[in-house]
């Protein structure tokens, strides 16, 4: 794989392990042991860093009770120098709760801007900031 593919390959992971909750091989695979998330343009608060295994709490509870997640990702940007990059894509997030009365989805549309490092592990992703265009559906899924 090139050096390319393999950046796209780790975006990709953080997407599909997120979706099938597979936290064990977000914190192994794909993130450092600290992560830097921004994630203001959601409301969340200012830019902070993160072990990677609070991260991955924080996930696992926040999608408690939500029946589906679904990223799709897109439109890569990746460039290099020498052992850090920064892959830029879009991505829309849909999530799904069966019991909500007020709409089952909810959709988050934007881009990410993603910054990796290499060790001896491989590629790994040491801070994302994602930049949301818009939301649609039932935010609350209630």
């Amino acid at each position: 794989m090139t050096e390319r593919e393999q950046l796209i390959e780790l975006a990709n992971k953080l997407f599909i392990y997120t979706d099938y909750r597979q936290w064990e091989k977000l914190k192994n695979e794909v993130f450092t042991q600290n992560v830097r998330i921004d994630m203001s343009s959601l409301g969340a608060g200012e830019p902070k860093e993160l072990p990677a295994i609070e991260l991955c709490q924080l996930w696992e509870k926040g999608f408690e009770g939500i029946d589906a997640i679904h990223h799709q990702s897109g439109n890569f940007l990746v460039s290099t120098i020498n052992n850090t990059a920064e892959i830029y894509c879009y991505a829309i997030a849909s999530h799904f709760k069966e019991s909500a009365t007020e709409g089952k989805t909810r959709e988050f549309v934007g881009s990410y801007n993603l910054e990796a490092v290499k060790s001896d592990k491989g590629w790994r992703l040491r801070s994302f900031k994602y930049n949301l265009k818009y939301i649609n559906g039932n935010l609350s899924l209630k």
